[in-house]
């Protein structure tokens, strides 16, 4: 006898959701998503703020997007994430409606609902699309994961007070508890 085939959804299923509702598509799989609190919030966007000074000051030629920001990963119909914070450097990636392909630098703040999601769908599915860099803020247990993935070097774990060395600029230093004073 035959297993029941599990639905599989397409980005056309996201774009079809009510209006407010937030779900994210990775393998043909929705992901709900909720609501941002305050403090998710307000480190999404220091930490965006504090890089797009950063490339401001350097002249780059990268753009920073906040979420909700469409990231359609593998240029095809079954992913589409809304990172918190997403670096993008390849301008070609860039249209209408978001960015085709893998961000350069990709930022999540955990949710207190469902951290584990950013440390193990989101991280294999980043990793796989070629994200060069990955960061997980954790406000909960005030730690930041951080992920070389384009040099596939160990992960670091930091407290929000470390000083932390960006991966795609080395001179860019963050310290998340002096973005939130």
């Amino acid at each position: 006898m035959a297993l029941p085939q599990e639905k599989l959804y397409t980005i056309d299923d996201i774009y079809a959701l009510p209006d407010g509702k937030r779900a994210e598509l990775i393998d043909g799989q929705i992901y709900d998503m909720a609501p941002p609190n305050t403090n998710h919030q307000r480190i999404s966007y220091a930490i965006a703020r504090k890089i797009s000074d950063y490339i401001d000051k350097k002249k780059g030629n990268c753009e920073v997007f906040l979420a909700p920001f469409a990231v359609f990963l593998n240029k095809d119909d079954s992913n589409y994430v809304e990172p918190d914070v997403s670096v993008i450097c390849d301008k070609s990636k860039l249209d209408e409606k978001g960015c085709n392909g893998a961000p350069d630098w990709i930022i999540e703040v955990t949710s207190p609902s469902n951290p584990q999601h950013d440390y193990g769908v989101k991280l294999f599915k980043y990793r796989t699309a070629g994200v060069r860099e990955y960061w997980i803020i954790n406000p909960q247990k005030l730690s930041v994961m951080v992920y070389d993935l384009e040099n596939d070097k160990k992960s670091n774990q930091y407290s929000f007070d470390d000083d932390i060395s960006a991966c795609v600029y080395e001179d860019l230093h963050i310290i998340i508890s002096e973005l939130l004073k």
